[in-house]
This record gives C-alpha cells, sequence and structure tokens, in this order.
C-alpha cells in the first residue's frame, strides 16, 4: 500500500505583462528611515530649521502610510486602488518616510521593478531638495524661518 501524494497547489499563472523581481532588503529600507531621521533631527537643531519643516514630513509620512494600508486593502479585495501617481506625488512632497515603512510592513510596492525605480527617485529627489533647502539656511541667503511668519 503506498502512501497518498501530497497535494499540490497549482502555480499562479504566469503574467508577462508584469515587472517583478526580488523585493531590496527590508534592512536597507529600514536604514534609510532612521539614517534620515537621525540627519534631518540634526538639522533642525544645529542650522536651526523651523519646526514646521519636521512637522511637515510627519504628517506627509502619517499621509502616505495610511494610503499604502488603504491601497493593500483595496488590492486584496478587489476594489479600486490609489493610482501609482498618487503614492509616488507624496513620496515627492515628502512622504517617503512613511511610504517606506508601508511598504515594509504591508508587504506593499516591494516587487515591481518600475514602481520600485519611481519611488526611489523621489526619494533622492526629496532629499536633495531638502539638502538645498538646508544649504541655504544654512549660509544665511535665505531665512526659511520667515517664509511662513
Amino acid at each position: 500500500m503506498s502512501s497518498p501524494s501530497p497535494r499540490r497547489t497549482a502555480a499562479p499563472p504566469v503574467r508577462p505583462d508584469r515587472d517583478l523581481s526580488r523585493p531590496l532588503p527590508a534592512a536597507l529600507s529600514w536604514s534609510v528611515v532612521l539614517l534620515f531621521v537621525a540627519a534631518f533631527a540634526a538639522a533642525v537643531v544645529l542650522v536651526p530649521l523651523p519646526l514646521w519643516l519636521p512637522a511637515i514630513y510627519g504628517v506627509l509620512s502619517v499621509l502616505a502610510f495610511a494610503t499604502y494600508g488603504i491601497d493593500k486593502a483595496a488590492a486584496k479585495r478587489g476594489w479600486s486602488r490609489v493610482s501609482e501617481q498618487t503614492l509616488l506625488l507624496l513620496g515627492w512632497v515628502g512622504g517617503w518616510p512613511g511610504a517606506l515603512i508601508a511598504q515594509q510592513l504591508f508587504r506593499h510596492k516591494t516587487r515591481k521593478r518600475s514602481f520600485r525605480r519611481a519611488f526611489w527617485t523621489s526619494v533622492v529627489g526629496n532629499i536633495l531638495v531638502l539638502i538645498g533647502v538646508i544649504v541655504l539656511a544654512r549660509q544665511a541667503i535665505w531665512d526659511i524661518g520667515a517664509l511662513f511668519g
């Protein structure tokens, strides 16, 4: 008498239209967020930057985190999704730390190669703009605190 062979589940259908790849190591994402928070905190103290600047990053990060969570839930249920353009825009304007955390916690938007490229471009672009603002504020060329009274 032979033992029954274990049941095999059917492999998901291959979809050639999807550009999936292995996710980047989670440690990379967490390291980037921690390094950014530490560097930003140091800049706020040393430059000094107005407190509304990190507050904007905080609010946008919470918004991005929530938006990624909503999109993940919609993806699981087959509901209408948040556009990738919206997710990327949130990164460009400063919500990328929250988006990066959401990507790791929800395991969402971590495999699609074209999205990852665009997302990391938004991260680098946002950081470069922020560095420019900090350099200008540091050189007293621009009084960033006076911008919004």
